[in-house]
């Protein structure tokens, strides 16, 4: 084994974390399609070509992976080196850049929506994966560089324009910038930044608790978010200054030379649409089919690109005279015609999610692609515009998923015996559980004797009335319903009186829960990376880096 083979594992120990791991199969609302691919990737290979069992078989693709790619390496590379100077990236980030070049070189890459202040801290976790992966695969003799797609050319303004934190009182709380900054359709990266930021950032810093590491914090999060600012940009410095000493390579998509570059891409992509849009609805329904869901909707008359329209973003869709014609507008164009325009100017395009990934894979060399559960299960659907595209699908990988437990809400679950799931069904059976558990055992213990006394007493009429008459024991089941509600009913309300005199345990379990399963989701769905640097400063980041396990596919808890 080598010795630098432990860059591939996770090092809590380096950093004194206490990781646990919790199979996805006890998360909710977790799709079939998604478990059956964490499990054994491999065995839906009719819906992931290139599907891998685990990290270390990437390396055996390296060579199919650079044969296939075809475009300037040297050009991409100027762009992106321009782009990340542009955002203040530092001498590791240049290095990796160098690295790129090589035409040996393979690019690990993940994105995202570009998120306020990053948004949430699957963002954080998806781009530390890749990094951790890149230097895993570089430690085994694959050079590797990560990079993360910012995904600058989405529109849905609503879904990156906040972020949450949990306040210093313990609850979730959220800042925002306003919806008039946005244009309907516009693309959000490039949405300009006005004085609502500053505003925006001071209350995102009234909110969190005062600590030694504010001003380091705030510094970073003022630097990157400047009025005059695009979003996009803003979105790339934060990125950049809080992995910098990993070398993250961004990418932007809408950064004009990467639109030159991907020009042949887009055109030949316009050129087979209708093909592209009938396998991708053919394989939504093969999906169902097989007892698994679709993603994406999908239709054959859609177009796998946008039209950039009057700085909006539209789509295209088939008419009934087989010509194509952007959402509000009259103009129409046969697939020929967008195939020549997409290639004279592509700046006028944008991918739609059925050929975002492939797109990205045109422009770098990616040997693996780390997304969440959706983006697992619409990549089976993208495959198909791959396979009509002739270009190896590429393997997608889970991204690290955790939560982290600080050490108010750790010493809560510690205090009462409780574990991350606990949460899942809500506050209600946590609540009871120390009720019962902990404070009142005395009449919970009384109200369980009562409970198995009344039952008792009622098996032994009911066999007894049977006996007499049928008719007459199963008249009973009603009264033992109404009497088995009447006890569940006062049994809640002694939890909730125990809880009015102990006031200050529910106060620890209402945080608790905010902190560890906010809005009954998961913590990196919604909690923001600055709720955690305000309280354990910028280190927080290489903690959860630490953290990264690349051998396993459970979600993470924890703990700091």
């Amino acid at each position: 084994m080598s010795t630098t083979e432990p860059a591939c594992y996770s090092t809590p120990a380096a950093a004194a974390l206490r990781v646990e791991r919790l199979p996805f199969r006890s998360v909710p609302h977790q799709s079939r399609l998604f478990l059956e691919y964490l499990e054994d990737p491999t065995s839906l290979r009719r819906f992931y070509p290139e599907a891998v069992r685990a990290h270390p078989e990437l390396a055996a693709r390296a060579s199919r992976v650079l044969e296939a790619y075809k475009a300037d390496r040297a050009a991409v590379c100027d762009a992106l080196a321009g782009a990340n100077a542009r955002w203040g990236a530092g001498s590791e980030t240049r290095e990796n850049l160098r690295r790129l070049r090589s035409p040996e070189s393979v690019a690990v890459v993940t994105g995202q929506q570009t998120g306020l202040f990053t948004g949430p801290l699957y963002t954080i976790y998806k781009a530390l994966s890749a990094v951790k992966l890149a230097a895993c695969l570089t430690a085994r003799g694959t050079e590797a560089v990560p990079v993360f797609w910012m995904a600058t050319e989405d529109h849905d303004w609503e879904e990156v324009q906040s972020a949450q934190i949990i306040a210093c009182d313990g609850r979730l709380a959220g800042v925002a910038l306003p919806g008039g900054l946005h244009r309907e359709g516009e693309q959000v990266g490039g949405v300009r930044l006005d004085e609502s930021v500053e505003e925006a950032i001071t209350r995102l810093f009234a909110l969190v608790p005062a600590s030694e590491f504010l001003p380091d914090v705030e510094r970073l999060v003022r630097e990157s978010y400047r009025p005059g600012r695009t979003f996009g940009e803003s979105f790339a410095r934060m990125l950049s200054g809080l992995t910098a000493r990993y070398g993250l390579v961004l990418l932007d998509p809408t950064d004009a030379p990467l639109k030159r570059l991907a020009a042949p891409l887009y055109s030949e992509a316009a050129r087979l649409g209708p093909e592209i849009a009938a396998a991708t609805d053919a394989r939504s329904r093969e999906l169902v089919e097989a007892g698994y869901h679709a993603q994406v909707h999908t239709s054959p008359d859609s177009f796998p690109l946008f039209l950039i329209d009057d700085g909006a973003r539209r789509a295209l869709t088939r008419t009934r005279a087989g010509r194509y014609r952007a959402k509000g507008t009259e103009h129409e164009w046969t697939a020929e015609e967008l195939s020549a325009l997409a290639l004279e100017e592509p700046e006028r395009f944008s991918p739609n999610v059925t050929l975002r990934a492939v797109v990205q894979d045109y422009l770098l060399p990616t040997i693996a692609y780390f997304g969440g559960a959706a983006e697992v299960a619409y990549f089976a659907q993208t495959a198909e515009s791959y396979r009509v595209l002739g270009r190896p699908a590429t393997p997608i990988l889970h991204r690290a998923s955790l939560t982290v437990v600080e050490r108010r809400a750790g010493r809560t679950l510690e205090r009462y015996g409780l574990r991350l799931e606990d949460f899942f069904g809500g506050l209600d059976p946590v609540i009871a559980r120390v009720v019962e558990g902990h404070l009142g055992t005395e009449v919970a213990s009384a109200l369980t004797r009562a409970d198995e006394t009344v039952r008792g007493a009622l098996d032994e009429l009911q066999a007894k009335l049977r006996d007499f008459d049928p008719t007459l024991g199963d008249a009973l089941d009603g009264g033992r319903r109404k009497i088995a509600h009447q006890l569940d009913g006062l049994r809640a309300r002694f939890h909730r009186a125990q809880m009015q005199r102990d006031r200050a345990v529910l106060r620890q379990l209402e945080r608790a829960s905010t902190a560890l399963y906010p809005e009954k989701s998961l913590q990196e769905r919604h909690v923001n990376i600055t709720s955690l640097l305000a309280r354990h400063g910028l280190y927080a980041v290489e903690w959860l880096h630490d953290a990264i396990d690349l051998s396993t596919n459970d979600h993470l808890i924890v703990h700091l």
